[in-house]
Formats: structure tokens, sequence, C-alpha cells
């Protein structure tokens, strides 16, 4: 997956949106909470949030490792993108979504159309 093909996917997303952020890391949010980072100069390196039970097991995997400054919010950073197939990089990324989506409260949820 390549940065242009990582941006369609996190905008399809409902509610989703974009911004620069520490200068030169492209962030994807929902109601205001990054839910996918990556930077923008390569080679292609994304963090996202993975479910708490999930976290050990997926840092400890080829190609990842526990986000700098996040890890303790349970994500992680692909630092190879070859080591997953981009449909499979695409489940992690809803996941994540998903997981800081269920965290906004109902009234955000509703004025995003997300309820």
């Amino acid at each position: 997956m390549n940065i242009e093909a990582l941006r369609k996917f996190c905008l399809s997303l409902p509610a989703a949106t974009e911004d620069i952020k520490w200068g030169a890391d492209l962030c994807f949010s929902v109601g205001g909470k990054m839910f996918c980072v990556t930077s923008m100069e390569g080679p292609l390196k994304i963090s996202f949030k993975v479910p708490d039970e999930d976290f050990e097991e997926l840092a400890a995997q080829e190609g990842f490792i526990p986000a700098p400054y996040m890890a303790r919010a349970k994500w992680v950073l692909l630092t190879d993108t070859s080591a997953v197939k981009p449909k499979e990089l695409q489940v992690y990324i809803r996941q994540s979504y998903e997981l800081i989506k269920s965290k906004l409260t109902k009234k955000l949820r509703k004025e995003l159309s997300l309820e």
C-alpha cells in the first residue's frame, strides 16, 4: 500500500478527516481523535490502535513494533508494509477507526451521523 491508497481508504471511512501534525505526519481522525498516522516522508510507516488483548502479540510480529509515544495507548507501528497484505492492513485500520469511534461521546457520534 502506498500513501495515496492509504489516504483514499482512510478518507472513505465515515466522518474521517485528515491533517498534518508535528510537521510531517499525516494524521487521520474521527471526531478529532486520531485513528491512523503515517509519515509523509518515505519509507511508508503506519501507526494505528489495536485492541488491548491483541497489542502484545501484534507488536512482536515481524514488521511491527510498539508505536513510539503511543504504545501505552495500545498503538503499533507497521515498519514494513510488505509484512501485511493490503486487505489485512485495511482490516487493521478499520478496526482502529472503530475503536476510536466507540470512545467518542454519544452526542458527538450523533453530530457526525455515526449513530
